[in-house]
């Protein structure tokens, strides 16, 4: 992933200085895949923020075919264009992450008998936008209105980083590599190792996409696929404690408006990544964690004037 956005923003940076090279750079969209709460979408903000482009978020469960009631393709541009303060020319250079991009695929293995509107058909529609086209984005507005401004983008230059959970795809992975099944004598010679979800993630093809119901034109347009690993329990500490928005660090300030002092001993935070790791919900798990265990606390300690120091252990 880092390899893709780098070398879009390369391509962009030659594009500006060196335009009359004969030697034309093209982009390659990224298809993410992981579990949820594991940094997929922060993963894509925090490149694009470094790299100072435009960066927006869609939702693919929100885009229905073009004709139906739902928002249409092109109000991804829109959101990319907002982002990007109304510049066309920055915002053609701009990353876009479409989140829950696995909610999109066909409800069945074969070409659908009767119209997917916000599957198969939100697919088709991607596919110009992702490849390189130039979109009429409206100006302003949720709805096309044939009254109000449009603004000619070309996506040619613009990354699309797609993501999902894509539940269910490791049991396909593993129904490819775990090849034949051998029955009769000498058949436990022939087991393979007991892979991990992660594991078989980290396989992936254009095939097993094909199989989980995306569309051969659709993955074709996204040759970089990434898996990305459930956070483990040293990240889940850390994630408690290091970052400037650390949980952590929220409840000490919204405590220190009491003038009192949070302290979470080691024990403790290594008990709350355990429980957080039981939810299965990645990073969004340690959140339900400290909450319940702080839920006392916020509500009692504000109204007593004789706490100065709340010491959370194991």
């Amino acid at each position: 992933l880092s390899v893709a956005v780098y070398n879009h923003y390369k391509r962009i940076s030659l594009d500006t200085h060196s335009a009359d090279s004969d030697i034309e750079l093209q982009k390659s969209n990224v298809l993410l895949a992981g579990p949820t709460g594991c940094g997929k979408t922060l993963l894509a903000e925090t490149l694009a923020r470094i790299l100072d482009v435009p960066f927006a978020i869609a939702d693919a469960t929100s885009i229905t075919e073009a004709g139906y009631v739902g928002e249409d393709v092109e109000h991804i541009l829109q959101r990319l264009l907002l982002a990007a303060d109304g510049d066309v020319e920055r915002c053609q250079r701009g990353i876009v992450y479409i989140d829950e991009i696995d909610k999109i695929a066909r409800r069945t293995e074969g070409p659908s008998a009767s119209r997917d509107v916000s599957g198969e058909g939100v697919q088709q529609g991607l596919l110009k936008i992702i490849e390189g086209t130039t979109a009429n984005v409206p100006a302003s507005g949720s709805r096309k209105s044939p009254l109000q401004d449009y603004v000619r983008i070309n996506t040619t230059n613009i990354l699309f980083i797609c993501g999902g959970t894509f539940e269910g795809l490791d049991k396909i992975i593993a129904e490819r590599v775990g090849g034949k099944k051998t029955i009769g004598f000498g058949a436990e010679g022939h087991l393979r190792p007991v892979l991990t979800p992660s594991e078989l993630m980290a396989q992936m093809t254009a095939d097993d996409l094909l199989r989980y119901g995306m569309i051969p034109e659709f993955v074709g347009r996204l040759p970089i696929m990434v898996s990305v690993d459930p956070l483990d329990r040293q990240a889940l500490i850390r994630i408690l404690s290091e970052p400037k928005n650390a949980l952590i660090k929220q409840y000490q300030k919204f405590l220190a408006m009491d003038h009192v002092e949070l302290v979470f001993t080691d024990d403790a935070l290594a008990l709350a990544a355990d429980m957080a790791l039981t939810l299965k919900t990645g990073a969004r798990g340690l959140r339900t964690v400290i909450e319940s265990i702080l839920l006392d606390v916020m509500y009692e300690v504000p109204s007593r004037g004789d706490v100065r120091k709340c010491i959370i252990d194991a």
